[in-house]
């Protein structure tokens, strides 16, 4: 039994089943205890570092920028009131709408901002509830995630069992737990399925396309289009600005976690059974883009989750790239090692 969850029981100090633990068995088990809940301390660190003159130097840039073009605006106005009162006029009011058009476009960007701020505040208080275990923390949870998925009829049934036992006597981790397994699981299923065809789609695209530039393109955009369905799926509504962030640091999550090798022995048991040497250049490079890909969207699911991955695994790269490998290596044209392409001679070069 876990000595941090022992239930109050009273016993003999001769009784055979007593066991006595010493300080350092307590100490471990509390330190497996911590280790249970997803740790994203480093990826967290880099969020939150920003150096104040790097702000500083984007304001001034910023506003230098803003000034620069308003003058402009001003400049270009006096002039067709020079030419004519009409043009005056009409210039007049173009600039009124691009005006009003960017106070909502900021208006938008900075609320999409905000709102992946408290998603990320979500998931930062869920992992403090589950060490700590305050039931008001995790009630408090479970009525933000009700809200955050209020509007996605996948989740209706779902939302009227976390809303039925939100009255019950449940610990506050276990009612976290309970919120993840019934609410963000769908979720995750759906989640798992875009990063497969997203990995899959980039496969057979650069396998078949005849420049690098286009395969470079092509994952450049399929990863940005993967980071907005995914926060979208969650409840995040990321605009340009969000979008960027969202790649930031699901960039920097790859990088602090070892992901760019792609591991989990996928990489090492298709290279031991000689998949990749029946295959053509051309086809083996496409996996391994698709693979980095679902790399990149594993991470994306780890930084637009509101909840941290306690109740439910958190998924791996073998549990997506076997399926869609098989698919690419039986859809993709194989060809023989003697293709001599300018681009396959590139490509190996690369």
């Amino acid at each position: 039994m876990n000595p941090l969850r022992r239930r109050p029981a009273a016993f003999a100090v001769n009784d055979g089943r007593v066991v006595v633990s010493s300080s350092t068995d307590v100490l471990e088990a509390q330190e497996r205890e911590v280790a249970r809940v997803p740790s994203e301390n480093a990826v967290a660190n880099y969020r939150q570092f920003v150096s104040p003159w790097t702000v500083v130097f984007w304001l001034g840039f910023g506003g230098l920028v803003a000034l620069g073009i308003a003058l402009a605006i001003t400049k270009l106005v006096q002039a067709l009131y020079a030419r004519s009162e009409v043009l005056g006029w009409v210039g007049t009011s173009l600039a009124a709408l691009t005006v009003l058009a960017l106070i909502v476009i900021i208006f938008r960007e900075v609320r999409a901002l905000f709102q992946l701020s408290a998603i990320d505040e979500l998931r930062d208080r869920a992992a403090a509830t589950i060490v700590s275990d305050q039931r008001a923390e995790g009630v408090a949870i479970a009525r933000e995630l009700l809200y955050l998925t209020r509007k996605k009829p996948l989740l209706a049934r779902s939302r009227q069992t976390v809303s039925a036992h939100i009255h019950d006597i449940i610990d506050g981790a276990d009612m976290v737990r309970l919120a993840e397994r019934t609410l963000v699981g769908p979720l995750d299923r759906e989640a798992k399925r875009l990063v497969s065809a997203a990995a899959k789609r980039v496969s057979v695209v650069t396998a078949i396309s005849p420049r690098a530039l286009v395969d470079m393109v092509f994952v450049f955009a399929t990863a940005l289009g993967l980071m907005r369905q995914l926060a979208y799926l969650y409840g995040g509504r990321p605009g340009t600005l969000g979008l960027l962030r969202l790649a930031r640091l699901s960039l920097a999550h790859v990088t602090l976690t070892g992901g760019l090798a792609v591991g989990d022995g996928v990489l090492q048991q298709i290279v031991g059974h000689g998949v990749l040497a029946k295959l053509s250049t051309r086809v083996g490079e496409g996996m391994l883009n698709g693979l980095l890909t679902a790399r990149l969207g594993l991470a994306a699911i780890e930084v637009t989750r509101p909840l941290p991955f306690v109740a439910l695994p958190k998924p791996a790269l073998s549990d997506l790239a076997t399926d869609f490998m098989r698919e690419v290596s039986g859809e993709a044209p194989v060809q023989t090692a003697s293709d001599s392409s300018p681009r396959s001679a590139t490509q190996s070069n690369r």
